[in-house]
């Protein structure tokens, strides 16, 4: 695999490629079928892509996929499923996991440049050139990959009808623990069983999932030149602590909320007078929410469940009055539309709504995200677990979710998640905008630029040059 880099090429060489089985042989061989919140992502290869530089604590790569090969074995037995392989079920026609240990894909690969020699700004440019494609019914493809500066990179991927954000990152905190300790503390164990979330015997739902669901399919999505030519690249962005505490206390909100509100304060600036309204989304983790307000069977799974747990929140309101309010107002606008849902029968009357269209054999999305109507951007927030990345080599600089969607969407997208380790407290950021919106946030001046172009230097990957450090030197002051 050859790309093009900094007029250059880099090279992403496949070693060797080879399956790695669970060693616990008691596991008897299943099926798993999924559950009805698994099936309203389908089948999306997604992924955890983690960049680390070259380890201070001593070793080398091939310690590296010496750790690897060692340790899946025993994470494959917590994470059995992972070993399989996603089928098509020829009567139902929906996707089943065939839990037969024919393994896990470990995948090693070498390139011929530093890391610090691509360009982070964008996905494209960076991630993009990396990742390495894998079966469709692969259930996990762990791909290790070294690079000349002596850092490496690790990506986790698998599919979407397998796992949620939220499980991804506990299956590479599961490792984490794993490959440093030999074992997992009983509440990381994870929970594979989807019976939690079964249909009423008489499915019931209210008339407004109809309307936030629409199919997926060409007559309801804008021309693929019209979604090609809207957006620029994904882009990449981190966002200093500093920053994220300065939102906070002007919304006097989360940080989710205080930066969801601060983009919904941009996006209406940027519609301007061209439409009289906007739209924000929220995808909502319901692990948390369900450990609050269900019965304690459906707490208890819910500490550990591996599986489909996501819904969202929309909000809609006239671009005249996000501009016109003050960031808090705007901030408990977003508390307010998050909060709003029941989400205990809210999950419920979900599943029921997926049992009631299943047959169709159909994929459907939230409408807010065709691009259709009020322009919406949509805000994902993994910053809301952390993603413990140190399985023994130091932790990654940069851990970033990835999906393969092909669908021709116009909406906005951000992706929040938390800079690895904790330790400054900043947020990285993949962003999917507009080209009007992406310039906005680059060069808003009034708060010091929140959003700002991830570089080698910000990851840690090269040093700050001396114009750097001083530029970073003044927008801190300036905070």
């Amino acid at each position: 695999m050859a790309s093009c880099i900094n007029g250059g090429e880099l090279h992403v060489r496949v070693v060797h490629r080879r399956l790695v089985k669970a060693s616990d042989e008691s596991i008897r061989p299943h099926v798993l079928a999924v559950s009805n919140l698994d099936l309203i992502p389908r089948t999306i290869q997604v992924s955890m892509f983690c960049i680390y530089p070259k380890p201070s604590t001593g070793g080398d790569f091939h310690d590296v996929v010496a750790a690897f090969a060692a340790g899946l074995p025993s994470l494959l037995n917590h994470f059995f499923p992972l070993a399989g392989r996603i089928v098509t079920n020829p009567c139902s026609g929906l996707p089943e996991i065939h839990c037969h240990n024919q393994g896990a894909e470990l995948v090693v690969g070498e390139a011929d440049v530093a890391l610090a020699s691509l360009d982070y700004g964008t996905v494209g440019t960076s991630v993009g050139k990396i990742l390495l494609p894998y079966a469709g019914d692969v259930a996990l493809s762990v791909q290790v990959v070294s690079f000349a500066c002596g850092g490496f990179t690790v990506a986790w991927g698998t599919n979407h009808v397998v796992v949620d954000g939220s499980a991804l990152s506990m299956l590479v905190s599961a490792w984490s623990e794993l490959a440093r300790s030999g074992t997992l503390a009983a509440g990381a164990r994870p929970n594979h069983d989807r019976s939690v979330f079964r249909p009423r015997s008489r499915p019931s739902h209210g008339a407004s999932l109809d309307e936030a669901f629409t199919p997926l399919d060409g007559a309801r999505q804008v021309n693929v030149l019209t979604s090609d030519e809207s957006f620029v690249g994904v882009r990449l962005y981190y966002i200093e602590a500093a920053d994220i505490a300065r939102l906070r206390e002007q919304a006097r909100a989360t940080r989710v909320q205080a930066v969801s509100a601060y983009l919904w304060k941009a996006l209406a600036a940027v519609v301007g007078a061209r439409d009289a309204r906007c739209r924000m989304v929220w995808w909502v983790d319901g692990r948390r929410r369900l450990t609050l307000s269900s019965s304690p069977e459906l707490r208890a799974a819910m500490r550990s469940y591996v599986g489909n747990v996501t819904t969202f929140a929309v909000a809609e309101a006239t671009v005249e009055e996000i501009q016109r309010k003050p960031l808090a107002e705007v901030a408990s606008m977003a508390r307010d539309a998050i909060a709003a849902p029941a989400y205990g029968e809210h999950f419920q009357e979900l599943v029921d709504w997926v049992e009631e269209h299943k047959a169709r054999k159909q994929r459907y999305i939230d409408t807010a995200s065709v691009g259709l109507g009020s322009p919406a951007v949509s805000v994902t927030a993994f910053a809301s677990f952390e993603v413990d990345t140190d399985f023994g080599h130091g932790h990654a600089a940069m851990a970033l979710p990835t999906s393969s969607s092909s669908a021709r969407l116009c909406t906005g997208f951000v992706q929040i998640a938390a800079r690895p380790g904790g330790g400054d407290g900043s947020w990285i950021a993949s962003a999917l905008l507009w080209p009007r919106l992406a310039a906005a946030l680059e060069s808003d001046e009034r708060l010091g630029r929140i959003f700002k172009p991830v570089t080698a230097e910000y990851l840690g990957l090269r040093p700050a040059s001396g114009s750097s450090a001083k530029r970073a030197g003044m927008i801190t002051s300036k905070i």
